[in-house]
């Protein structure tokens, strides 16, 4: 029998690190590659590029073709899969319909963020012998484990049974890696994010933005928190984060008057951003790149454009919206439960109107509804005319959490009712002119909807609520199955490991 490469990648110390984006001073390192080698780590700067290169797997959440937030759109009662047609994104496809198996499962989703643990736990090994100021140490340690515990929060949520590893394998054992129980998983999780919150700072210089703060490792742990069902102790975490409702945090988060400015491509790490993922346009990225999960741009902004836009009135205020690839269209459902909501004109870009209308015109993808995502619809003004490919080299960073969403959170942690909660609800509400509604978790869920659509957060909250086994029965959603991912073939095949229940 053939061995399939096993693809974890703590088989070698002796990889390449890439450089990416977590703010335009935070990426300017150099050099661009180093091998992270036994003799590596002697001094405070290669300390840095290391500590940089554990950030590359954040990205997930928006770049390379297996994105975290078109593949979980996709998967959601808000949005088809889209594209090209029905072979287009084998993985995007599957999971949207769910005939998602162990073959047609992207790797990307198993291997980058067992990638990023990797570049976690090596920093963890290599950094007490690192000669610089013990504080800086201490931050640097923190942001690793803040790290290996974000990559491990999504494993455990996307998959379940994973291996736990903190620290690198011998290439020699690679193959007896065992899965762990899930309680050890999350207990893990848990405890890296504590003692990661002693040691981070509250707030940052602008030249660090995009790194792991006290306020960012909580909101992780908030979310941990609730997919266990410890409502209280979300709660509390959620509440050191947001502060007064409508009012700036300890930390200096406070909602932004104008949800509309949330999309605006410059307005960058804003006072409503808590975790952000940063993108560039600077990159020499290709398709090879793109499929690879290395590219620095956001993905998204492509893969969710219309095909073949052309604007047939210029005299109107349309904006000239660049060609793509027209995954994840927007549902009716959610169109109408947004058409009368203040947020509708920048969640939902609305071509059918328009093209009945006779002002624009475009080329249908695969289960079209005529309904796009604008969050992240890409414009001819941004897009790259330098080196690289200019579909993979958007600049638009995306919103891993922000502070409408945490507001929810613990309202939900709240189990939607109390004052807290209501002020929670309200100033969501409140910040898009909405008049406040009785506090549930009714109205707390259909407002995390409205807000966050097209975000990649509607498939979590269905699962963690208990109410994808209705809101997807029609999609092929199976309960004891569909909770969770496949994992992909080529990671268990020829190992210990077992697929998770009935796949």
């Amino acid at each position: 029998m053939k061995i399939n490469k096993f693809k974890f990648p703590f088989i070698a110390i002796a990889i390449m690190v890439t450089i990416i984006s977590c703010s335009d001073s935070f990426l300017d390192v150099e050099p661009k590659g180093t091998f992270l080698s036994s003799t590596y780590y002697a001094n405070q700067a290669e300390a840095f590029t290391g500590l940089v290169a554990a950030y590359d797997f954040m990205r997930k959440n928006s770049g390379g073709f297996d994105n975290m937030v078109t593949m979980l759109n996709a998967g959601s009662d808000d949005h088809y899969a889209g594209g090209g047609g029905p072979t287009d994104g084998a993985g995007i496809q599957g999971f949207s319909n769910y005939t998602i198996n162990a073959n047609n499962m992207p790797n990307s989703f198993w291997t980058d963020f067992f990638r990023g643990i990797f570049r976690a736990n090596i920093m963890l090994l290599k950094l007490p012998d690192v000669p610089m100021d013990e504080n800086l140490k201490a931050r640097y340690t923190a942001e690793c484990k803040a790290l290996r515990a974000y990559y491990y929060f999504n494993l455990v949520r996307m998959f379940k049974n994973v291996p736990l590893l903190t620290e690198p394998v011998n290439p020699a054992d690679m193959y007896n890696v065992l899965q762990a129980n899930p309680e050890d998983v999350w207990a893990r999780i848990e405890t890296d994010l504590l003692e990661a919150i002693a040691d981070l700072p509250g707030t940052i210089d602008a030249s660090e933005l995009g790194r792991f703060t006290k306020g960012s490792a909580q909101a992780v742990l908030g979310k941990v928190y609730l997919s266990q069902h410890k409502n209280s102790l979300a709660a509390a975490q959620f509440a050191e984060v947001n502060g007064t409702p409508g009012s700036t945090s300890q930390y200096g988060y406070s909602l932004l008057n104008n949800f509309n400015d949330l999309w605006m491509i410059d307005n960058k790490f804003n006072t409503e951003s808590i975790l952000e993922i940063t993108h560039t346009n600077e990159s020499l990225a290709g398709w090879g790149n793109a499929y690879n999960d290395d590219s620095e741009g956001n993905i998204v902004n492509t893969m969710v454009g219309p095909r073949g836009f052309v604007d047939l009135d210029e005299t109107d205020n349309i904006p000239a919206y660049s060609s793509g690839w027209s995954f994840n269209p927007v549902l009716p459902e959610l169109y109408d439960l947004l058409k009368d909501d203040p947020r509708f004109e920048a969640t939902v870009l609305d071509l059918k109107t328009l093209s009945e209308q006779g002002k624009v015109q475009y080329q249908p993808g695969y289960q079209d509804t005529g309904y796009f995502l604008n969050k992240f619809a890409p414009t001819v003004a941004e897009e790259h005319t330098g080196a690289g490919d200019m579909w993979l080299n958007h600049r638009q960073n995306s919103y891993a959490i922000r502070l409408a969403d945490t507001y929810l959170l613990e309202a939900e942690a709240l189990g939607g009712s109390g004052a807290r909660a209501q002020a929670l609800l309200d100033a969501v509400r409140s910040r898009v002119g909405l008049a406040s509604v009785p506090v549930s978790m009714e109205s707390v869920m259909k407002e995390r909807r409205l807000e966050l659509a097209g975000e990649g957060h509607r498939w979590f909250d269905l699962i963690r609520t208990d109410q994808a086994a209705t809101k997807l029965a029609s999609r092929g959603f199976a309960v004891g199955k569909n909770e969770i991912f496949p994992i992909p073939f080529a990671e268990f095949n020829n190992t210990k490991m077992v697929q998770n229940p009935n796949y």
